[in-house]
């Protein structure tokens, strides 16, 4: 997902549009402490009991399968939402695919995969084997549970998330920026890649090794295919101002008939 070159300046957002957004966002995090209270209440722990018993909650490993599917479906949703970054950067897929629905599709990825990850950390204060507390899924490196590549992973969580809302930012910070912060998002990749592989309790299986190693390698071979697009762009463009500073200057020196 680095330095996206699609122009969608005629995509702008009204101010009904942001108020709207705001407004959705605080009716979302109002329920959400709605159903909180509610669950504090005899009522809510009736409804919770059953709830338990329904999906089998009360059992110690239910939450650890949650977290255990919820991180591996993030982590394929970042690396699709990387592949489709680069393809609108590269435009390989410009023959097959409109770049509009590309780069949307993108974008679409982008907010899944934080959605997952939400779900993946917020299950942690759940899990009653091994409980996190909010200041150990939110802050790196404090983890009781391999706290170098845990820390790792909220880092890049962290990176991803800046760089998925600025989708949203871009007709305000300008494409310059845009991009630049774009090129974090394969910062926020590596480290989630070596998060999973080196703090994931699934990392022996061999089914999850060849995940990480061909979704890895497709990453590293988009991103070179990038960088030498990039690197031939450059030199063509040095190529044409070196040709127009000749004609320039053989038009100056022409002689006057």
């Amino acid at each position: 997902m680095p330095t996206l070159s699609l122009n969608k300046q005629n995509r702008t957002y009204s101010t009904w549009q942001v108020l709207v957004s705001i407004l959705v966002t605080f009716i979302f995090i109002g329920l959400i402490l709605a159903v909180a209270v509610a669950a504090m209440t005899p009522v809510g722990q009736s409804v919770g009991t059953f709830l338990r018993w329904l999906f089998a909650a009360d059992s110690l490993q239910i939450w650890w399968y949650v977290t255990r599917a919820s991180g591996i479906i993030a982590y394929l949703l970042l690396w699709l939402s990387i592949v489709l970054g680069l393809a609108v950067t590269s435009k390989y897929l410009d023959g097959m695919l409109d770049r509009l629905f590309t780069y949307d599709f993108h974008e679409f990825i982008s907010l899944l995969s934080v959605t997952f990850t939400l779900v993946h950390v917020l299950v942690l204060t759940l899990d009653r084997y091994l409980p996190y507390s909010l200041a150990q899924i939110l802050v790196p490196f404090i983890s009781p549970y391999r706290p170098f590549w845990v820390g790792v992973g909220v880092i890049a969580f962290y990176l991803t998330l800046l760089v998925t809302v600025t989708f949203y930012l871009r007709n305000r910070i300008g494409t310059r920026v845009f991009r630049i912060i774009h090129v974090l998002s394969l910062l926020g990749y590596i480290g989630t890649t070596l998060h999973g592989y080196y703090a994931g309790t699934d990392t022996a299986l061999p089914s999850m090794q060849i995940l990480y190693k061909v979704s890895s390698l497709v990453v590293l071979f988009l991103t070179v295919y990038w960088l030498v697009l990039l690197g031939l762009r450059k030199v063509e463009t040095s190529r044409q101002a070196a040709r127009l500073d000749a004609s320039a200057i053989h038009k100056h020196h022409a002689p006057v008939r």
